[in-house]
């Protein structure tokens, strides 16, 4: 049998600069001593700066904005070691991100917002991972406004955005798609240090995303094209998908997806007196409301979506605001096979029909073909926030969280 202890240095090396993200060298760097010392850890490195993007006199950046700040942040799903019953979630889903105004101070983000989280007095302040299963599940990359002082304008930009870095060793050199205020793409390379918007744009991009290497973009109408960085072309990729009205991008165990939402204002039916209510609080219920979703495989032979039945199998999808990823149910609560998908929009509660909750977290199930609140799912409420009991009653240390983020290869080293 092979020592995986003893594998050629050379080997090593070669092996950990294919590592996709600084969460796989931590993993890897754990392994053993050689291991360690055979792959680098990634600096840390300050938030890019990027001009302002163009916006066709639309007056959409204030006067004293100076640029935009690209942050990074990762999605981790941290689960217990053992796992408990089918009604108790073993998983924590959390966003941390790099602080834009204090580099190398790490702050958690909603998964599927930007809210900020504040951290529980009884929050451990030191995380040894060594305990946990944990698997990142996704990246996002955010575009911030600041100003001519440095201060951040946050955040008037709101579109998706993806990164594909050309120098994985520097991260120096890197290519950004985003969709403009317009609804055309926007590409930044930054070694021209400038924008330029692709005028195509039969139906304005709902969102794009970094597939196979490639920069994939869909539009209202399914409609979906590989960005060509290079040279601005767009290659169709898939024929239109008509009938929802907002496509969504996600990778899922390879595959490529498009999630088709449906939006509504109707009424709730049998509801007593919501008409009269309605008109006379017209602005109020003007908030679209979810109400379906349908969800297609990429064909890449045939360029088209095919669209999966009633079951994803061991999946659940998330929309975000700025990531769309996936995660296998039973990771997230044992036992569980039933295919999902949870998204950041507004939900109506039949059962309340005088209230919406503004853009509250849905779960639509595709067994039932139902949305509900997440707070109609407390075993799945459980997987955001607040953290999780066992999170702090498997620690002992308390020190600073964002620290032990920040040296998270140092202790993971400790432990191999």
């Amino acid at each position: 049998m092979v020592d995986w202890a003893f594998l050629p240095k050379d080997l090593l090396v070669l092996i950990s600069k294919r590592l996709e993200t600084s969460f796989d060298l931590i993993q890897f760097r754990s392994v053993c001593s050689s291991w360690r010392s055979a792959a680098e850890p990634k600096r840390h490195r300050p938030a890019h700066h990027l001009p302002i993007l163009p916006d066709n006199g639309g007056g959409l950046f204030p006067d004293s904005a100076a640029g935009f700040r690209l942050s990074r942040r990762s999605i981790f799903l941290i689960g217990q070691r053992e796992q408990h019953n089918e009604t108790n979630p073993f998983a924590w889903l959390v966003k941390v991100e790099e602080d834009i105004d204090d580099p190398g101070r790490m702050v958690l983000v909603d998964p599927l917002s930007d809210r900020l989280n504040r951290l529980p007095d009884d929050f451990p302040r030191v995380l040894d991972l060594s305990r946990f299963r944990v698997r990142e599940l996704g990246q996002e990359f955010k575009l911030h406004y600041f100003n001519c002082v440095g201060n951040i304008v946050d955040s008037l930009y709101l579109e998706k955005a993806v990164v594909k870095f050309l120098d994985s060793d520097a991260e120096n050199e890197f290519v950004l798609l985003t969709i403009h205020v317009s609804g055309k793409l926007a590409v930044f390379k930054s070694w021209e240090r400038s924008w330029a918007v692709i005028p195509d744009m039969p139906s304005p991009y709902d969102d794009v995303i970094l597939f196979d290497d490639q920069f994939y973009a869909v539009d209202n109408n399914g409609r979906t094209v590989v960005v060509d960085f290079l040279s601005l072309n767009l290659t169709l990729a898939a024929n239109p998908v008509f009938g929802g009205d907002k496509k969504f991008l996600v990778e899922s165990r390879g595959e490529l997806m498009l999630v088709d939402m449906y939006l509504s204002i109707e009424a709730v039916d049998g509801a007593p007196g919501f008409i009269e209510e309605f008109f006379e609080h017209l602005a109020y219920y003007m908030n679209e409301r979810t109400v379906k979703f349908k969800v297609f495989k990429f064909d890449k032979r045939e360029k088209g979506w095919v669209e999966v039945g009633g079951d994803l199998g061991d999946r659940m999808l998330f929309l975000g605001d700025d990531c769309n990823f996936s995660a296998s149910a039973s990771d997230v609560l044992p036992l569980r096979r039933e295919s999902s998908v949870l998204f950041n929009g507004n939900v109506f509660n039949g059962e309340d029909y005088g209230t919406m909750q503004d853009r509250d977290v849905g779960v639509f199930e595709f067994r039932t073909g139902k949305i509900e609140p997440l707070r109609k799912r407390p075993e799945l409420a459980k997987l955001f926030w607040p953290p999780p009991q066992w999170i702090a009653s498997s620690m002992s240390e308390v020190r600073s969280f964002n620290s032990q983020y920040r040296n998270a290869e140092e202790n993971l080293g400790e432990t191999s």
